[in-house]
């Protein structure tokens, strides 16, 4: 890549192994049932998950809003944390497509805490809509990963209430990762999860839905109605296949970039890092100084790009910084080094 990319990890181009599995992929129509190369990437899927069946769709928004389409009724309700994707980034979706009603809790790092659930769940009344859904996530947007422990804390809550759970695991296999267990550990606190293929992974397109089979057969149609009933998806599985079975093993890789480059500009006086909270592949940190305005982040998005370093503006004052494939470790030393010259320069 030209530029030292960090904005984030869905920026990744497809290695030459993908391009050239996807130029080779054996083809069907996908509505039919019968491209070779997605029913391969559905059932490994499924088995990596530990789940019965698996449905390839377009996106991790579309997957999440598949799951909510698929598992609750129209008017229900949804509890889920306050600061996770299905909140913040998908547009309202929950609103227009399953038509359910958001119930939050406050969890800044993801962990849903049980009593909070419990407050939250309906009882039968006139007056309430019927609690449908619990939904987790992990990797959580925060860059942390949530403790088996208090998965299984809300897993046992859901069971002993008769809810479902489903899992936005965007970035599962970095969870898997960090913890040190595989992704069917994880997904197995949950009854749905949803995973990406093109977050971290490389592929271009592509995320997987998995669960049990009837509801995976439900959700197919739900797709169709959606939109997301597509073609010759098979050139689009293959990369999806390589992603699952090379990309997934070497995400380690970058979550000890992430923390190298954590180190260095915890280094830069003025910046504010808590390095230990570098869990995946995620470095979140804030300038502190009076100057600290939108002209700052203009100039320092601007002075990053003319040294060869892409950046997204800092959000509600922190920065985000992603490493991925694209970024390897000496690429981390060019970008620590950019944004110590950058931000010297954006203060003066």
């Amino acid at each position: 890549m030209t530029f030292i990319d960090l904005r984030s990890d869905t920026v990744t181009w497809p290695t030459p192994e993908m391009r050239s599995a996807m130029a080779a992929a054996p083809v069907g129509d996908d509505v039919y049932g019968d491209d070779p190369s997605v029913n391969e990437l559905e059932s490994r899927a499924a088995e990596r998950v530990g789940k019965e069946a698996a449905l390839f769709v377009p996106s991790g928004t579309f997957g999440n809003q598949l799951a909510l389409f698929t598992w609750c009724p129209r008017g229900s309700e949804v509890i889920l944390g306050e600061d996770c994707h299905i909140v913040q980034h998908e547009a309202g979706g929950a609103a227009v497509i399953a038509g359910v009603q958001i119930r939050p809790i406050p969890a800044a790092t993801g962990i849903l805490a049980p009593d909070a659930i419990r407050e939250r769940i309906r009882e039968e009344d006139i007056h309430h809509p019927l609690t449908s859904l619990i939904c987790v996530e992990n990797a959580h947007s925060s860059g942390r990963v949530v403790p088996l422990s208090a998965m299984d804390a809300v897993y046992a809550l859901a069971q002993a209430r008769g809810l479902p759970v489903h899992l936005d695991g965007a970035r599962l296999f970095n969870a898997a990762a960090a913890l040190g267990v595989e992704a069917a550990q994880i997904a197995a606190r949950a009854d749905s999860v949803m995973f990406c293929l093109s977050k971290g992974l490389c592929a271009p397109v592509g995320s997987i839905l998995a669960g049990p089979r009837d509801f995976i057969a439900a959700a197919r149609k739900k797709r169709k109605v959606l939109g997301g009933g597509l073609r010759q998806a098979g050139v689009l599985a293959a990369a999806g296949l390589v992603a699952l079975e090379r990309m997934t093993a070497r995400l380690a890789e970058d979550h000890g970039n992430a923390r190298r480059l954590a180190s260095l500009l915890a280094d830069i006086p003025g910046i504010v890092l808590d390095a230990g909270s570098v869990e995946i592949n995620m470095v979140f940190f804030k300038a502190a100084f009076s100057g600290a305005t939108e002209r700052f982040a203009a100039r320092m998005e601007e002075g990053m790009r003319r040294r060869g370093v892409l950046i997204n503006p800092p959000h509600e004052g922190a920065f985000r910084f992603v490493t991925h494939y694209w970024v390897d470790a000496a690429r981390v030393e060019l970008a620590a080094r950019a944004f110590r010259e950058t931000y010297a320069e954006a203060r003066a």
